[in-house]
C-alpha cells in the first residue's frame, strides 16, 4: 500500500521545518530521502551541528519598542529580504521533477539568492531567468575541462557569484546512501520494493527516466550521467589534488564574486582573504563528510572576529530555525545558507514546499528578533548570548 500522497493542503499547514521533514519522509522512497537526510560514517558531525545551536542562549532585553521591526539585509551591495541564501545542493530532480527551477523560483519570489550546483539537474541559463540573483557553486574534477565549462556557463547565464566547494574532493563515507545500492545506479532488492510503494513518486519518472547531470554530462562516461547512478560514481571522479593554486587561478579567471564554500579554520580565511577571495561559507558539508570535525557554529565566533570587516562570512550546517539564524548573526555572520530545509519542503509539496520552509524560516527569526528586544538583523551581536553547556548537558 502507498504510503500517504500529503498535498498542498498539508504542506501549508506545516508549522515547523521538522514537519516538513516528516512530511518530505513519507512522500520519498528510502534511498531518495536518506540521500538528502543522511550524514557520513556515525553521523556524529550530523548531530553536532544541531547540538552546536544549544551552546549559546539568548539574554533578551525587556521594555523595546520592536514594533515594524524586519529581517531586510544587505549582500554585496544588494537588499535581501532576509538573511537566506538557498544552498547548492546536488540531485534535487530526484526529489521533484524540475526540483532545481523550484528552488529558484520559491528564491525569487521571497527575494533572496539562489545557488545551483554542478550536479544540478538544471542548467544554469534556465534558471537564470527563475531569480534575480543566481549563484553558482562549483566543485572541480579530474577533466580540467569541466572547471572551465562550468565557469564559461555561469558567467554566461549572469551569476552573481562562484561558490568553489573545497571540503568533498575526498568523499565521505555515506553508509546510508551505500546500503540502498548493490552496484553503481543499481538499487537492492529492498530499495526496490520500496519505491514501489510510492508509485505517485515513481509516476514522476516513468516517462522520461531519471535527471541527468545536464551541466556536466556531455563530460561524464555514460553510466555516470545519471542522477541514480550518480550518486555513487560522481565522487570518484572529483579532483583529489585541489590547492590553493587553484584558487589563485580561478581568482583570476572569474571577476564576478567568488567566495570559498569548505572553510573552518582561521588560517584559511586568512588564506582567501589574500588571494583576493569575496568571501567564505563556513561548513562541514553539513555532517557528510568528515564525521569527527567540528561544526561551523563552533568556530563562528572566531573567524567573525578576525575576518567579518574584511571578508563576507556566509554560514550553514544544521540550521532548521529561525533562532539557529538569529544566533549566526549575532555572533558575525553575514547571512546564512538553507540546504535541507528548501529540500524538505521540496519533496513534500514542490514549489509550494519550499515556499513554505523559507516562510518558516523568516517568520520565526522576525518573532526572535521581536522577543529579543531588536528592531532589526543589525541590533543582534553577542552581548545577547551566553555561550555555555548544551541544554541538558553538564560541563565537563
Amino acid at each position: 500500500m502507498e504510503r500517504r500522497y500529503y498535498s498542498g493542503r498539508d504542506v501549508r499547514r506545516a508549522r515547523t521545518i521538522e514537519e516538513l521533514r516528516r512530511l518530505a519522509r513519507r512522500r520519498t522512497p528510502n534511498f531518495v530521502f536518506e540521500y538528502v537526510d543522511g550524514g557520513a560514517e556515525d553521523e556524529l558531525a550530523l548531530r553536532r551541528n544541531r547540538q552546536a545551536f544549544d551552546t549559546h542562549r539568548f539574554v533578551p532585553r525587556t521594555l523595546v519598542n520592536t514594533e515594524g521591526r524586519h529581517c531586510r539585509t544587505t549582500l554585496f551591495g544588494a537588499p535581501l529580504a532576509a538573511p537566506i541564501i538557498i544552498a547548492p545542493t546536488g540531485i534535487n530532480g530526484m526529489l521533484r521533477r524540475d526540483g532545481d527551477l523550484m528552488l529558484a523560483r520559491a528564491a525569487g519570489r521571497a527575494q533572496l539568492p539562489f545557488c545551483l550546483s554542478t550536479v544540478a539537474n538544471a542548467r544554469a541559463r534556465d534558471v537564470a531567468g527563475e531569480v534575480r540573483r543566481l549563484w553558482m557553486q562549483l566543485y572541480v574534477f579530474k577533466d580540467p575541462a569541466i572547471t572551465a565549462d562550468v565557469v564559461r556557463r555561469a558567467d554566461e547565464a549572469g551569476c552573481e557569484a562562484l561558490l568553489f566547494t573545497t571540503d568533498a574532493n575526498v568523499f565521505g563515507a555515506r553508509e546510508w546512501d551505500q546500503r540502498s545500492f548493490h552496484s553503481p545506479g543499481r538499487l537492492t532488492a529492498r530499495s526496490v520494493l520500496d519505491v514501489l510503494a510510492h508509485p505517485r513518486w515513481l509516476a514522476e519518472f516513468a516517462a522520461s527516466g531519471f535527471p541527468r547531470f545536464v551541466n556536466v554530462a556531455e563530460f561524464f562516461p555514460p553510466q555516470a550521467r545519471k542522477a541514480s547512478a550518480g550518486v555513487t560514481l560522481i565522487p570518484t571522479l572529483f579532483a583529489p589534488t585541489i590547492d590553493w593554486d587553484d584558487v589563485a587561478r580561478l581568482r583570476d579567471r572569474w571577476k564576478r564574486r567568488l567566495l570559498i564554500k569548505g572553510v573552518l579554520a582561521a588560517e584559511d580565511a586568512e588564506r582567501a582573504l589574500k588571494l583576493g577571495c569575496d568571501g567564505i561559507v563556513l561548513t562541514n558539508h553539513g555532517g557528510r563528510q568528515l564525521d569527527a570535525c567540528v561544526a561551523p557554529f563552533e568556530v563562528l565566533p572566531e573567524i567573525a572576529r578576525a575576518f567579518g570587516s574584511r571578508l563576507t562570512i556566509l554560514i550553514d550546517s544544521g540550521f532548521r530555525r529561525g533562532s539557529d539564524i538569529a544566533k549566526a548573526i549575532a555572533l558575525g555572520a553575514h547571512a546564512v545558507l538553507i540546504g535541507r530545509a528548501t529540500l524538505y519542503g521540496l519533496a513534500a509539496g514542490g514549489e509550494a514546499g519550499v515556499t513554505r520552509a523559507l516562510d518558516i524560516l523568516t517568520s520565526e527569526l522576525e518573532r526572535v528578533l521581536g522577543q529579543l528586544g531588536c528592531r532589526s538583523l543589525s541590533d543582534l551581536s553577542p552581548a545577547l548570548l551566553v555561550p555555555g553547556a548544551p541544554t541538558g548537558d553538564s560541563p565537563a
